[in-house]
């Protein structure tokens, strides 16, 4: 046999081989789960005094690889182009509080819920700010790309308001907000509260939500494998306490639907 027809059946052997290697029953890249997620969400995905990366997502994440037979990378994205990412295959889950919702259930593919929120409106403690109304004449600041955009938006205080500037993250808002240069921020409740909690007397929430939600999985569409493996998973991670037991650990209580 000639030369090239060798080199020829030599290289298409090999985009067999690697086409093998970069995926498998799971619908995952081989034994690894690379999850997308917003290292700057606590408590559900952050990094602590150690630059780690911890939070309840990430606990319930690696329980859940666990169960699936998979190792996990945490790959930190610009949350704004979350769904651009899972699409192009860089990352096989988005998995930080992401909300459900019906605009981005044309884009990817769910779990089923595992934790009810809402988007609510945090001020300075001393604020004379009491309620949703109150907002109107005010500046208010939010993540961009967020559920929290998609709440305000949605709500007849938006056109009412002064201003509403985005930021990269929930941190730089808050952070804002504490300089004086917001009024108020739009943002998850649990992770209002969840900095409440480390700063005592700086924050209060207003009496009304936004909205309800729920935080699921995102999985890319076309995926449905890896989509029925997850959920086996979390449903046993449910069945035999281990998602009760992280839930207690980061919020002091079983918030996971069952």
């Amino acid at each position: 046999m000639k030369k090239s027809v060798w080199i020829t059946l030599s290289l298409s052997l090999m985009v067999i081989i690697l086409a093998a290697c970069g995926s498998d029953a799971s619908g995952s890249k081989g034994d690894k789960l690379v999850i997308g997620i917003d290292d700057k969400f606590a408590p559900m995905g952050f990094r602590d005094e150690k630059n780690e990366i911890v939070g309840f997502d990430i606990d319930y994440a690696r329980a859940t690889a666990e169960k699936m037979g998979k190792e996990v990378e945490f790959q930190p994205i610009d949350w704004s182009s979350k769904e651009s990412e899972l699409n192009s295959g860089r990352i096989d889950l988005i998995w930080n509080g992401y909300t459900i919702t019906d605009d981005r259930k044309e884009k990817v593919l769910f779990s089923k819920p595992y934790l009810v929120n809402s988007q609510v409106a945090v001020v300075l403690a001393d604020s004379e700010l009491t309620s949703l109304e109150n907002l109107a004449g005010k500046e208010i600041g939010l993540q961009k790309l967020s559920s929290a955009s998609d709440a305000l938006n949605a709500h007849p205080i938006k056109d009412q308001v002064a201003s509403i500037s985005e930021f990269p993250d929930n941190v730089l808002a808050l952070s804002d907000l504490k300089s004086g240069r917001l009024d108020a921020v739009v943002i998850d409740e649990v992770v209002a509260r969840y900095y409440m909690s480390l700063e005592e007397g700086t924050y209060k929430i207003l009496d009304e939500s936004l909205s309800p939600e729920e935080y699921g999985v995102g999985v890319k569409k076309g995926n449905e494998e890896l989509l029925t493996n997850l959920q086996t998973a979390l449903d046993q991670l449910n069945e035999d306490g281990t998602a009760a037991k992280i839930s207690e650990k980061w919020f002091g209580e079983d918030k996971v639907l069952k």
